[in-house]
Order: structure tokens, then C-alpha cells, then sequence
């Protein structure tokens, strides 16, 4: 079961693409469970192997950073973004709070998928140009 094109349209790199284009990408992600207590990422840890992205379908999970509870994650919350297109130390450990039901989606298949479809690419950079500006110290 693909995950929904509508639920990929809210996530911030993906935002300027348009409904045909999310379709094919939909398709890509893969059902992935993971039991309460599970680390799905951990900070500082990294290797091109490992599944990038991660849409919550059901369950909750915490997100800490440096060993501080940032946040919680439910039903439509994402996490691993800026891993599909660089393979930096990941930012934060993620743990499952209750049994997780999640879409993933590795950069091995996020990279073709740009590299297949060009015209997506300029809005994904609009977006991460964004982010950059809103997360830069004025």
C-alpha cells in the first residue's frame, strides 16, 4: 500500500510539487513496523544504507536531541527529510513511543526518482532554499 500523495504534499521538501508529480514517488515508499522501545534513527549515526525518510502512519514516536525531548510525532508527522538528499550525521534519535507504523523511503530511491523526473527538482530546491532562510540567524 503506497502512502498517500495527499499526506506527501504536507511534507516542507515536497510542498512545491505538483499532484502527478508526487504520484510516482508515492509509490516508492515501503510499509515498515517498528515495536515500542525501537530506535528508528539515532543522532550522529549516518550510512547511505540505511532508510532515509519516514512518514508516521499510526503510533507516536519522540524525537531528542544532545539527550533533550524536542518533540512528538503521531499519525501524519515526518522525519529524515534532509537524508534523502545528503548523507549527514542524522540530527536526532527517533524512538518508537508506542508501536509505529511508518512509510520509509531510502535516498537510494528518492535520487532517481529527481534525477527521472528534472522539473521536480527546481521546486525542491525553492523549498529547501526557504528552509534554509527561515532556520538562518538574522
Amino acid at each position: 500500500m503506497p502512502v498517500d500523495v495527499e499526506i506527501l504534499s504536507r511534507v516542507w521538501l515536497l510542498e512545491g510539487l505538483e499532484r502527478p508529480d508526487l504520484e510516482p514517488l508515492a509509490d516508492a515508499f515501503r510499509e515498515h513496523t517498528f515495536p515500542e522501545g525501537a530506535t528508528i534513527t539515532r543522532e550522529g549515526a549516518r550510512g547511505a544504507r540505511v532508510l532515509a525518510f519516514f512518514i508516521i502512519a499510526e503510533g507516536r514516536a519522540s524525537v531528542v536531541v544532545g539527550g533533550e525531548r524536542k518533540a512528538e510525532l503521531g499519525p501524519g508527522d515526518h522525519f529524515g527529510e534532509i537524508a534523502l538528499v545528503h548523507d549527514l550525521p542524522r540530527t536526532a534519535t527517533v524512538t518508537a513511543e508506542t508501536d509505529l507504523r511508518c512509510f520509509a523511503l531510502g535516498a537510494w530511491e528518492f535520487r532517481p526518482f529527481v534525477e527521472a523526473n528534472p522539473k521536480v527538482a527546481w521546486p525542491i530546491l525553492e523549498c529547501m532554499a526557504r528552509r534554509l532562510g527561515e532556520t538562518a540567524p538574522q
